[in-house]
């Protein structure tokens, strides 16, 4: 018999508060050595989720941005190009203002325990994201990744 979300799940969950900054998140996944992470208010309500994507497209705004300010110069002076010695302290400075509000992804996707695993990956490949959370009601508890879905085929050949 194929397990259940009950079965699969992570009960250790590790969250951020939607006020925390970028450079936290990014902290906290190096540390933790994980690459999402659910979004919960004051309350412990799932509002969203943070991935290591949100963090690179949200990079990518900001380099975008500081790129083409005007003040390096480079449109209005010949020869002229950025201070990047300037340009990582700034940059952080940058991360370190944005909140985990302005980047999360509010629409999550959660399913009941009892889901079987066929349609957990079902739902990862079809909306073509590695996890899951597992609520009963609007209790958070706990996620299931595509990482738990490989455990279950390792099972498979023994």
């Amino acid at each position: 018999m194929l397990p259940t979300a009950r079965e699969l799940m992570e009960t250790r969950l590790i969250s951020v508060n939607p006020e925390a900054s970028l450079l936290e998140v990014h902290r906290l996944f190096a540390e933790e050595e994980i690459s999402g992470a659910p979004v919960v208010d004051d309350l412990g309500t799932l509002i969203g989720v943070i991935t290591a994507s949100d963090l690179i497209r949200a990079v990518q705004e900001e380099s975008g941005t500081a790129r083409f300010e005007t003040g390096y110069f480079r449109d209005l002076l010949p020869y002229s190009s950025p201070d990047w010695a300037a340009g990582p302290e700034d940059f952080e400075n940058r991360l370190a203002a944005l909140r985990v509000s302005e980047a999360m992804t509010a629409e999550v996707l959660t399913i009941s325990p009892s889901t079987p695993a066929p349609e957990i990956a079902r739902l990862l490949r079809e909306q073509h994201i590695h996890r899951v959370f597992v609520s009963a009601g609007s209790q958070l508890l706990g996620i299931v990744t595509a990482f738990d879905l490989l455990r279950v085929l390792e099972k498979l050949k023994d």
